[in-house]
């Protein structure tokens, strides 16, 4: 893969949690002929990162990523979130100041690279924001009242302003109430107007590493205990957060078994 040339030097780190509420062990679990983790870690290393390194609290996917190779680091199991076990490599691995830090999903075996390269960009290029992340158009009607469909909107400087689960911003002219209750009961699927600038949140996160030094730092927000984001930890305290735009929704994840299994057709 050739690399933009203008690409800055990042590192990549990738969380890998054992325990999973909807899916124990998912990232051990053979996609094709590999477990899940390992596709991540090899598309991680197409990136063009200076390093990738595998974060988990684990004994078993230590074992597991040591065997297909993998820089791998055991990190405490008390985090509440991916971004403190990322605060705790960046610490461990000496990176500080304006070193740019890749979160990279575990469980995103066919996250495209040119995702990561944008994020990347998106915080190089900006002076204010010490965190970028993604997103992506929501087009149907469906996606946008579905709350497991993290919702944002930015700035005329693409820096975000807020990420919900509620559907915003809200057309105060075009829904109504009734028309909110039917969506919630409907499965058919509606369009939202061309013109609505409705952005899905895409859970790619790229930090500057002195900001992952002050979270742990951060008191947990009332923006994030209700809508259980943790990205709102930072906005609740004024970081500026950059956005980049990507036409569609990269290929999903592996939340439940039936991802995977839909992946495994997907590829063979």
């Amino acid at each position: 893969m050739k690399l933009p040339e203008s690409l800055p030097d990042f590192h990549i780190v990738i969380p890998a949690r054992y325990a999973s509420q909807r899916f124990p062990k998912k990232l051990l679990s053979i996609l094709v002929d590999k477990p899940v983790l390992q596709w991540v870690y090899e598309l991680s290393l197409q990136a063009g990162a200076q390093s990738v390194v595998i974060a988990t609290d684990h004994e078993s996917i230590f074992a597991a990523a040591s065997e297909f190779g993998a820089n791998v680091i055991m990190t405490r199991d008390d985090h509440e979130n991916g971004t403190e076990r990322l605060a705790e490599v960046a610490e461990k691995m000496g990176w500080f100041g304006d070193e740019i830090i890749v979160n990279v999903q575990g469980d995103e075996p066919l996250l495209p690279v040119d995702i990561i390269h944008q994020a990347v960009m998106t915080l190089a290029n900006d002076t204010v924001a010490d965190m970028a992340t993604v997103a992506s158009p929501i087009r149907s009607e469906q996606d946008f009242f579905n709350p497991n469909v993290v919702k944002l909107v930015a700035d005329a400087n693409h820096r975000a302003l807020y990420f919900s689960r509620a559907p915003i911003p809200w057309d105060r002219d075009g829904f109504s109430r009734h028309q909110y209750q039917q969506q919630n009961q409907s499965q058919q699927e509606q369009k939202l107007k061309e013109d609505m600038p409705a952005f899905r949140h895409i859970g790619l996160y790229v930090y500057r590493a002195r900001l992952l030094a002050n979270y742990q730092k951060m008191p947990m927000s009332p923006l994030e205990r209700w809508e259980k984001l943790e990205q709102l930890r930072l906005l609740h305290q004024g970081v500026a957060i950059g956005v980049a735009y990507v036409d569609s929704m990269p290929p999903h994840g592996v939340d439940t078994p039936e991802d995977l299994e839909k992946l495994h057709t997907l590829l063979t």
